[in-house]
């Protein structure tokens, strides 16, 4: 399987996805889930995050195994947190937004199951949660 790109190849534009299956009981689930945060990066930042936490943020072992300098693993680091911090504003940014939309206007059951689908795909709720939240929704009948 390939790796998910987030840019669209003809015109650099985001790209959303908007349909997800389960392998084994074939459910679909249709509607616009976002990437997470990590995605964003390099290769080559992925490569450099899994040997850092295999490392456990030993230094030392970073170096070593990387055969790279101290400077240049500051370097990574900074360059990764700048990349996640992008995408940390860009989240922080839909939910102001989600939230000034919620307070203009009472939310509909519909609304509500939107709201709580897309802080699973922001992160921000696991799907444990997620499922809780919906059967109160659904038991409201808002």
């Amino acid at each position: 399987m390939q790796k998910l790109f987030n840019r669209c190849p003809s015109c650099d534009g985001q790209l959303i996805i908007t349909e997800c299956r389960c392998t084994d009981c074939r459910l679909q689930m249709r509607g616009e889930f976002r990437l997470g945060q990590l995605s964003t990066l390099s290769d080559d930042e992925l490569t450099f995050i899994r040997v850092f936490l295999s490392a456990r943020g030993n230094l030392s072992e970073v170096e070593r195994v990387l055969g790279i300098s101290y400077p240049t693993i500051r370097n990574k680091l900074d360059e990764i947190n700048n990349a996640l911090g992008s995408a940390d504003e860009a989240a922080e940014l839909r939910q102001e937004k989600s939230s000034d939309a919620h307070a203009a206007s009472p939310t509909s059951a519909d609304e509500s199951r939107k709201d709580i689908l897309q802080k699973v795909a922001d992160g921000q709720l696991s799907p444990t949660e997620a499922v809780q939240k919906l059967r109160e929704v659904q038991g409201g009948r808002e």
